[in-house]
Order: C-alpha cells, then structure tokens, then sequence
C-alpha cells in the first residue's frame, strides 16, 4: 500500500501554481525535485526555488515583470521547470513551444504570443528566426541561465517590470496547437485549469514521496506538464530526465537505472512494443504459440512479468493518454496484470477530463469523468446513442489567445466545453470514443464512418507500420506505411517491387474488407513510403494528406 501525504492540504490552499512551489518546498525542501541522467545535474526542492527565484529576479533588472509573455524552447531537463516557474509564480505567462517545431512555427508563436523571453538550448537556438530574436528583450541559455543576448531597444508587452502574486484565474500559459487540424491555436490556460487538474490526479490515483517518474513526453504538452511534471511537486516526489532521445537503448538504460513507479507515454509507445516485440516472440516459440491458442490468460501473465522487469520492475502507474489505445492492445495489458491507465482529454481541458484505472478498466473506454468535471453526450443520435462529448468544469480553458471566433465556436450557448469527439456511454458511465467528428465520413446513404475504427483493423498486420483512411470521391481509400523490414525501397522500379507492393494491396483489401461492414469497406490501398507527420502526442497529422497520394 501506498502510503499517504506527509502533509495534508486542501484545493483552497494550492489554487494557483505559486501556491504550488511554496507548497513544495515548504514540506519537501531536502526530496530531490529532479535529475539528469547519465551524471547531469540533480536539484532538491530547496535548490529549484532558489534558482526560480534568482531566474525572476534577473528579468526583473532587465525590465519584465508581471503580464509578460516567457517563451520556452528546450528539450525536457529539471531546467525547462525551473524557466517555466520563473514566469507562473511571479505573474508572468509560460508560453512552452514544442522542440520539434519548425523554425516558421516557433516565429509565428514567438510573434502571435508578443514574447519579451526566450530560454532556448544551444542546440535549438540556431532554429529560431533572426527576426524573432530581434524582438526579443532576453535570451537566455536554458542549461547555463547564462544570456545569450539582450536587446534593450525591444519593444515587450508587460503590465510593469515588477512582479506580483497570481491569483487563480489569472492566465498561467499559452500552448499552442496545431492538432491534426491545422492552424494554430494558443490554448490558454489559467493557474486554476492546472491546479484543478492536479488535484483530480491525486484524486484519481494517489501518489507519495517515494514515487520516481520517468519523463519521456515533451513537457511542452499539458499531458507531461500537468501530470509529469506539476503533479509530482504536490508529493514531494522526483522526476528524471533522459539526457538523449528516447530512442529504445537509451530509453532501456534509463528504465533500469531509475526503476520508475510512474510514467506517461501516448498509445504509439506500447502498440510498438506489443506489436514488434511480444506478438514476435510468441509466434517464434512453438511452445508460447501453443499457450496462446490454449492457456491465453496464464501466456499472457507470464509476458506482462517480463514486461514489468523491461520497465524496471517498480512500475505502479502507467499512464497512457493523448491518442485511443488500441483495443487488442488493452485486452493484452488487462490480462497481463500490468498496472496501466488509460485518461482522457485534450489541451484545452488541461487536459484530464476522464481516466479508467484498476478495478475499473474495460478495454475500449475512456473511463469516467474525474473529480470536479462534468461530461454529456450533446446532439445524440437515438438510433446510434451517440454524440459529442462535452465537458464543464474548473479545468476548461480560458479560451484561444486574440482568438474569440474559434473561442466562441468550441462552446455551447450555454457554456459546455465542445470536444469534437463522437462517443457513447454505458450504464455505468463509462465513455466509448467513437472518433473524432471533423474525421468522421459521411456514407452514401448518410451512415457515419469512423476511419480511426478502420485503421485499426489495418494497423494489426503484421507488415503494417500505421495507416490513414480518407474520404475520395465518395470512396475509401487507405493510405499505408510499412515496417522498415517490409519493403525495400532501394529496389523501386523494379518488377519484382511493384509485384510486392501489389500484393500487399491486395492482402490489405481482402483483410479488411472482410473485417469491416459494407458501409465501410475500402476501395483502394496506396503505398507511402516515408512515415506520416505527427503532433507532439503521435497522432497523423490529417489534414496534410486530404489530397497526397502515394504508390
């Protein structure tokens, strides 16, 4: 058993981020806060306020206090909080920008967001545009807090270069996000939207001093920044951070060295595993194979025991959010005994508005809604039973930044949050994600098809690395990347290629068309030869490839 907080709190007493920090380091000031692996640095929660404070005091002399917009570009390190707390406990606003951004898109938000700071790495600040660094009054080295330049002509916006003690619905952060839609959009987010979210997380599943996260997921998502790395400040646990990408052996080494009890990771991470690691292994075996086909459950014990030492053995809490999990994936897992988590939500929701956890988990739904959040089905369709979910509660954004046209169009006329994904709902409450509405097609006899449902029939082959289905005049055609190992792509031109690739087509056809209603039958299967473009949590960025076409 787990055992409680050393302290006890309640919401009224942490109801803003500076709140959050005083917290912390009042009842935690000796825990260790946060780590680099592979001998970086590490900080107690003493040494994390003492370096928030001296980042604040250090824009303070450069002009910029309270209202002024602090711009974050980095890779995940204890550093990226400390930047981010610089500017949330002292009135000023944390705009995160995800490192993977082009350099367009981190000028566009440099400029759309009016920032004055940026604390960047050495290694992303060649990305930024020249111009945007103009406009900056700071620079700042991220790993050092050394600058890297200062304007003192830049002209910023900022109430007055003194600072002041948010209040909870003061604004904490803009998150921009493109999604899978296109244009971005500067989620705002208030220091209540955050708390609440981490008090319906400690609700939800209650973690303490001894807990050790492992961060793989960039900070800039409100998945990692709420739960990876706000929540574990109100138990005074600690976080480690990966000094390289998370590429398998890196991610293998860190795994054995930390031994995590809690980690976050968006579906794609453990589909891969299930798919190139388990479902291979079991079928090179004569002895496994057997056991799958005649003692499933007791197969599927033993793995999720190798998979619990893959992940260092001490795993109590995966959380798994910001996509659907695959469905046969989940079943693995439940049977396996492995402790994961499915939530749900979405950046503008900040973004947990519902979880399934153990003794409550059933593979194929989002869960119930968390503490303090309220969700319906809006529109429902009687025949189908299902609808738009919606949501109310203090999570909900405060709406998009200089933006108050799409800000009015994702509420009701009465104030409910619009999600824009299609579900039902059981009698227990639970929520079944049908998918998203603008990816919804519309059949020719005015059926609603569900690519997402189709794509996941596609995605259990075997040679398959991950799909896309889209609407073509009026026909389904799914768009198709394959393993690595599947296709060789040196011999394009060849007969013998295009004959392999045709008879790849053909299987998927067959395979799915066989396993889908006629209404959602596809009609062509094209080959894409590079993986497609993702959002920071993995999911296919759709609207680049309404009209592309491949082999």
């Amino acid at each position: 058993m787990k055992k409680k907080l050393t302290a006890t709190y309640s919401m009224s007493e942490i109801d803003t981020l500076a709140r959050l920090m005083s917290w912390s380091v009042k009842h935690f000031p000796q825990n260790l806060h946060s780590r680099m692996l592979d001998g970086g640095s590490s900080f107690t929660y003493s040494d994390f306020q003492d370096k928030t404070s001296a980042l604040s005091e250090t824009m303070v002399r450069s002009g910029i206090g309270s209202g002024s917009k602090i711009a974050i570009l980095s890779a995940n390190m204890p550093q990226w909080t400390m930047a981010f707390f610089s500017a949330v406990a002292f009135g000023r606003v944390a705009v995160p920008i995800l490192p993977e951004s082009s350099p367009l898109e981190i000028g566009n938000i440099l400029k759309h967001s009016g920032a004055s700071v940026l604390f960047v790495s050495k290694r992303l600040l060649s990305y930024v545009p020249e111009t945007a660094l103009e406009s900056l009054k700071l620079v700042i080295d991220i790993e050092t807090f050394g600058t890297f330049r200062e304007n003192a002509s830049a002209a910023v916006e900022q109430d007055s270069a003194n600072t002041s003690a948010p209040k909870p619905e003061d604004l904490a952060t803009i998150i921009y996000t493109s999604g899978t839609t296109g244009k971005a959009k500067g989620v705002m987010l208030s220091h209540i939207n955050l708390v609440s979210c981490v008090h319906s997380c400690y609700d939800t599943h209650k973690r303490d001093i001894r807990d050790r996260w492992l961060s793989v997921l960039p900070m800039a998502h409100t998945l990692e920044m709420s739960i990876g790395m706000l929540y574990p400040m109100l138990v005074g646990a600690s976080v480690h951070y990966l000094s390289k990408p998370p590429v398998p052996s890196v991610l293998l080494k860190a795994l054995k060295e930390v031994r995590p009890t809690t980690m976050l990771i968006v579906p794609l991470i453990i589909e891969k595993i299930y798919r190139y690691s388990i479902i291979p292994t079991i079928r090179k075996s004569p002895v496994l194979k057997w056991m799958s086909h005649h003692t499933d459950k007791l197969l599927c014990k033993i793995i999720g025991r190798k998979l619990m030492k893959t992940f260092g053995g001490k795993i109590d809490f995966l959380g798994i959010g910001g996509a659907k999990l695959d469905i046969e994936v989940e079943r693995f897992l439940l049977k396996a005994g492995f402790p994961y988590a499915v939530g749900y939500g979405l950046t503008e929701t900040s973004p947990l508005l519902s979880y399934s956890t153990r003794g409550m988990r059933v593979p194929g739904t989002i869960g119930t809604a968390v503490k303090g959040v309220t969700l319906r089905l809006a529109n429902m369709n009687p025949e189908t039973g299902e609808g738009e979910i919606v949501a109310k509660g203090p999570n909900v954004m405060m709406g998009y930044y200089k933006d108050p046209e799409r800000t009015k169009a994702v509420f009701t006329s009465d104030g409910w949050f619009r999600t824009g994904d299609l579900a039902s709902e059981d009698e227990c409450g639970r929520y079944f994600i049908k998918g998203r509405l603008t990816n919804m097609i519309l059949g020719p006899s005015g059926e609603n098809i569900y690519p997402e449902d189709i794509e996941q029939i596609i995605n259990s082959l075997d040679t398959v690395n991950e799909s896309l289905v889209v609407s073509r005049g009026g026909k389904l055609v799914a768009l198709v990347n394959f393993n690595e190992d599947a296709i060789d792509w040196n011999r394009e031109g060849e007969a013998e290629f295009f004959r392999k690739i045709e008879d790849y087509k053909s299987r998927i056809l067959e395979f799915v068309n066989k396993n889908v209603k006629k209404t959602s039958q596809v009609s062509d299967v094209q080959v894409m030869r590079e993986p497609f473009e993702k959002t920071a949590t993995k999911k296919i960025r759709r609207f680049k490839y309404t009209d592309r076409t491949g082999l």
